[in-house]
């Protein structure tokens, strides 16, 4: 084993074949089938992306598929297309032009139904507003906005005239706001009075008027009305998006563009403070969403389907809006809070709507299992089929608690990997093929070729763990980030030669299936041995007690680094009994090595409002270091200051 490999201590045993009833309705249905489909991605990768192009309209096709190599490579040079005909114009020649697209339900209750017809409409409308503003080709514009059908039209109002979206989480700060317009030279915000927030008003447009006392490029400020609080509008810069909609023509052309036209930019958190733009073209980032989607979410026309995320995340850009609307599929989108009036809303939206195929966050997982079965035991949940993970490992408890009371024991759950810079699932069970193990994200998709390796590129065995690479383009990756093309190449592509890395460890067991082992810099090094916290935190999980648990290292006299593991209980109060047996259960668990230094019992975890536990901030804590670096992501701060006191 290599000195660099990472360590793995997690056993996992069990295994789930899929249902026969659902091989046999699956999209991808046999081993075979899988197998012929990603050997033909790896060996001609022009030709597997090129058929499968030809799903997608054209305005002209390309000359070129694949143009390049890492990192500088091109998709479908020559070709022309536009994401939002791909949307919605070609769903109108067939009887899709009256199925609902967008189910809606903002938090207070309130409800929209819009059909394909309904959602063209309004794109071609507000793509009008936007060109009556002065928005042009090649033009940035920022939405910030709540999840409301309107955040989707603008995008694909956006994407109808080749404006470059660039969407900012509702719930970022007015500086953050600020960071992003000025990277992005956005010339128009669309925002909204304000959101809703378990019962509460979200401030967004007060933000932007913060926001623009720093954003010089910034013009015109379009704003919806959605909870009706007063807000300042200044003449002739702010407008009410529905005095704009009310006289323009619903007829708008999509502009012919260039597949490799730039899409959008979405900001990722930055180690150094300074977020990453990360810029998505048209032609092979919409490819990769849709064939995605059809894959690992088996997508079939009479399917609501529901994935939890906000657009203002890669998530809800690639599976709530791009991937299955470009599918045809009945979109599910939620504004709210999952515990908002009651923990059984996700639940009564599951019933209410007759969901079929459900995508949610790991951490909204532990968080059902922390308020108790009795929530989802009360709604029918026989609707379901599906079952998907997304946004980082997911421990074997929390999968098995969500196959036993989500899917009934009877519906797939596809674990996907990937990453805003993938553009689209990388690596996941396909529901028709792939046994599954709680835990692992099992095998990579067709025409993703990807290794575990140390630093050098070698190739590493069973069960060593190393750097999760990418060894060949695919359509959806990342071109650049926004303005900075020498950072985009030294992040991805400088720590293995020829490989796409961008910080994830992982192992391969004896069948091949990958293991994602958290980000490598959240790896321990305990008396010369590393240390997946990933694993540390499995184990602490599986204690009856613990509902969540996040694993940091700090420095340590002795051993070089220490483990300190912050844990969220199911209820009440933590204990030095409760810790000591904690420990004991960590070491049975997965051996001495890996015992915990220190344990600290909180009632929050610091997160991303993509619901991320942010390690970074818990490793400055645990070694009594001040936090320096980008925190605009983090939902609630007065988590940090509670963890602080403690320490103190």
């Amino acid at each position: 084993m290599s000195s660099e490999s990472i360590q793995s201590t997690l056993q996992e045993t069990r295994s789930f074949a899929p249902p026969a009833s659902f091989v046999s309705q699956a999209n991808i249905s046999s081993v075979e089938q899988y197998q012929q489909m990603w050997q033909r991605g790896k060996d001609d990768p022009a030709g597997f992306w090129g058929d499968l192009a030809a799903e997608l309209h054209w305005f002209r096709k390309w000359d070129t598929v694949l143009e390049g190599e890492m990192p500088n490579t091109k998709w479908f040079t020559g070709g022309k297309i536009n994401a939002s005909f791909n949307c919605l114009d070609r769903h109108l020649t067939t009887w899709r032009k009256n199925k609902a697209a967008i189910i809606w339900e903002g938090e207070p209750g309130d409800t929209r139904v819009l059909t394909y017809q309904d959602l063209h409409r309004e794109v071609c409308k507000f793509a009008n507003v936007l060109k009556r503003l002065g928005v042009r080709t090649g033009d940035r514009v920022t939405l910030y906005l709540p999840l409301i059908p309107e955040l989707t039209i603008a995008m694909l109002a956006c994407a109808r005239i080749g404006a470059t979206h660039s969407i900012i989480f509702g719930g970022f700060s007015a500086d953050a706001v600020a960071d992003r317009n000025n990277d992005a030279e956005a010339k128009v915000i669309v925002t909204a009075d304000g959101g809703w927030r378990r019962g509460k008003e979200v401030l967004l447009k007060q933000a932007v008027d913060e926001s623009l006392k720093k954003s010089p490029t910034v013009q015109k400020v379009v704003v919806v009305r959605r909870t009706g609080m007063q807000v300042h509008m200044m003449p002739d810069r702010d407008y009410w998006w529905n005095d704009l909609m009310s006289d323009v023509s619903a007829d708008c052309d999509a502009v012919e563009l260039d597949s490799e036209h730039p899409l959008f930019i979405l900001y990722t958190s930055g180690s150094t403070g300074k977020p990453k733009g990360v810029v998505h073209t048209t032609g092979g980032y919409l490819l990769g969403a849709m064939m995605t989607s059809k894959w690992v979410f088996d997508l079939k026309e009479d399917d609501t389907y529901w994935c939890t995320a906000d657009i203002g995340w890669i998530t809800g850009h690639s599976y709530v809006a791009y991937g299955p609307l470009c599918n045809g599929s009945t979109v599910v989108m939620y504004e709210g809070a999952p515990n908002w009036p009651d923990e059984g809303r996700f639940w009564d939206i599951i019933e209410k709507y007759r969901v079929s195929v459900f995508y949610t966050a790991p951490t909204a997982i532990r968080a059902f299992i922390k308020w108790g079965d009795h929530w989802p035991a009360k709604y029918d949940l026989s609707s379901l089929r599906l079952l998907g993970s997304v946004g980082e490992p997911i421990n074997p408890e929390a999968w098995m608690w969500y196959h036993r009371m989500i899917g009934a024991e009877r519906c797939p759950i596809v674990d996907t990997w990937w990453q805003t810079e993938t553009g689209a699932i990388m690596l996941s069970p396909l529901p028709g093929v792939t046994p599954t193990k709680p835990g692992s994200c099992t095998q990579p998709l067709p025409g993703v070729v990807c290794d575990i390796v140390d630093k050098e590129g070698n190739s590493l065995g069973p069960n060593e763990g190393g750097l999760l690479v990418l060894r060949q383009p695919w359509p959806s990756m990342l071109r650049t980030l926004y303005g900075d093309h020498e950072r985009f190449v030294q992040t991805y592509f400088s720590t293995v030669p020829g490989c796409y890395f961008a910080g994830d460890g992982a192992r391969k067991d004896e069948d091949g299936y990958v293991w994602i082992m958290g980000r490598v810099d959240d790896v321990l090094n305990v008396a010369g041995h590393r240390l997946s916290t990933m694993e540390v935190e499995s184990a602490l999980v599986a204690h009856e007690a613990v509902a969540e648990a996040a694993v940091v290292g700090f420095p340590h006299d002795i051993k070089g680094e220490g483990i300190c593991c912050f844990v969220t209980l199911k209820s009440g109060d933590g204990s030095e009994a409760l810790e000591r047996d904690l420990i004991q259960h960590v070491r049975k668990q997965i051996g001495a090595l890996a015992t915990p230094d220190k344990i600290r019992f909180t009632p929050a975890l610091p997160k991303t409002r993509s619901g991320k536990i942010m390690r970074r901030l818990l490793r400055d804590i645990a070694a009594g270091r001040e936090s320096v670096g980008d925190t605009t992501t983090l939902e609630d701060l007065s988590v940090m200051a509670k963890l602080r006191e403690q320490e103190e």
